[in-house]
């Protein structure tokens, strides 16, 4: 997500660039600076200026062999500062920044740059540490930067605060990171981005949610940001507002794969619409959007079953105890059919579950299973599961229940049967 390496490459070139930009320039190099160059010999001004030439045109062997035939030692200072520029540019070019670093520092030592040019040259030697992702020697070479630049832009904030990131130091970075956004009328999307990931980890969430909207007005298409923003607010407790990215990128058909859906469709839930719910899964469903795994079938009977509407929630429910093998699911549509009162599939659906080891709480399975049986007309059978459920000491009392129900039934009868019939 944040490319240090190529916006430290990409900067650090510009020092080389902006020294010699035109044959005329490199005469004389007086547009980039504050005070006049010093004068340099024609013919070493041409050669300084073909070696550009080659730089530029990435025939880096030709630009070291014309800067080769320099006797450095009958330079002026304000030349070898440009040898030493340009060296450090073709360095830098074929990856060697340990050569190109050692290039810069030659021109500073040159005594042949001005103010200017120094100051680029201490961002430079920043630059080519973060280059080569030596964090700690980038921070202090920054630093040092920071203490001589007249105006620090957001890209050298912006490199403090990644380098200060790599080396897990998130309170140090949260500075720098701030101020490479705040200098930036139009600040990268990286910049925001690293920024909204120290605010994330600081658990800073309300910080956080302007920095994705700021990156969804730019590129209102990037789902992972709808989604984040969802989970930001989510991460504050309300659920409500983490409804509207999703509901907003679902709308604009971003979201399609499964797990973005089911995400909305639990949101949806917990707000207490699970029709929408229920709706959104079924028509990503039907139109093969994708498989459903057991998850989402299950999520998806029991929106129906929040909707109540139990008849629709019977086949994914199913489909999903099928699919995972659960025995919680069996149990769970058992459930459903024993609110429509189709005893006789609430008892093959709880056979079923109670038939499974991981069946989490067979006690309340049994308990169902007693009353599914009861109200078949099977007192007997049904007394055996009420016994069994009663063992459980969260369900004891409701068992009991029952099972006084039938003894006094079964007294009722005896009773019955032993009055006289009338002659």
């Amino acid at each position: 997500m944040f490319s240090c390496k190529a916006l430290a490459a990409s900067l650090a070139i510009g020092w080389i660039l902006i020294a010699f930009p035109s044959a005329s320039t490199a005469q004389t190099s007086a547009a980039n600076t504050r005070r006049e160059a010093p004068k340099v010999d024609p013919t070493t001004g041409k050669r300084l200026y073909e070696a550009v030439e080659k730089l530029n045109a990435e025939k880096y062997d030709d630009a070291r062999a014309i800067l080769g035939r320099f006797n450095l030692e009958r330079l002026s200072p304000y030349e070898k500062s440009r040898v030493a520029q340009i060296m450090a540019g073709i360095e830098q070019a074929q990856g060697d920044y340990d050569a190109a670093r050692a290039q810069v520092l030659l021109g500073l030592e040159s005594g042949g740059l001005n103010d200017q040019e120094i100051v680029s040259a201490r961002f430079q030697i920043a630059q080519l540490y973060m280059a080569e992702e030596k964090w700690k020697e980038g921070i202090a070479a920054l630093e040092e930067w920071f203490e001589i630049a007249p105006a620090p832009n957001s890209s050298a904030y912006y490199l403090l605060a990644v380098a200060n990131y790599q080396l897990g130091n998130v309170d140090a970075a949260l500075e720098p990171a701030q101020k490479a956004v705040d200098l930036s009328d139009k600040p990268q999307d990286s910049w925001v981005q690293l920024l909204l990931a120290l605010r994330i980890d600081r658990e800073e969430y309300a910080l956080a949610a302007p920095l994705l909207r700021k990156l969804l007005a730019t590129q209102p298409e990037r789902k992972d940001y709808w989604v984040q923003l969802s989970s930001v607010y989510g991460l504050q407790g309300d659920l409500r507002k983490a409804v509207v990215p999703l509901q907003l990128a679902y709308n604009a058909k971003l979201l399609t794969e499964e797990a973005d859906l089911r995400r909305l469709a639990e949101l949806l839930v917990q707000v207490e619409i699970p029709h929408r719910a229920a709706r959104i899964l079924t028509e990503a469903i039907e139109r093969k959007a994708f498989e459903p795994d057991a998850k989402t079938l299950e999520l998806l009977g029991n929106c129906w079953i929040a909707s109540r509407e139990y008849d629709k929630a019977i086949e994914p429910l199913e489909l999903a105890a099928e699919r995972a093998g659960r025995g919680d699911l069996y149990v769970r549509v058992a459930e459903v059919h024993i609110q429509r009162e189709n005893w006789a599939k609430a008892v093959e659906m709880l056979e079923r579950g109670l038939g499974k080891s991981d069946l989490r709480k067979p006690a309340s399975a049994q308990l169902l299973m007693g009353i599914a049986l009861y109200s078949q007309g099977q007192e007997q059978k049904s007394r055996s599961w009420f016994e069994r459920a009663a063992r459980d000491s969260s369900l004891r009392n409701e068992a009991s229940g029952w099972l006084r129900l039938l003894d006094s039934e079964a007294e009722t009868a005896a009773e019955d049967g032993a009055k006289p019939s009338a002659s």
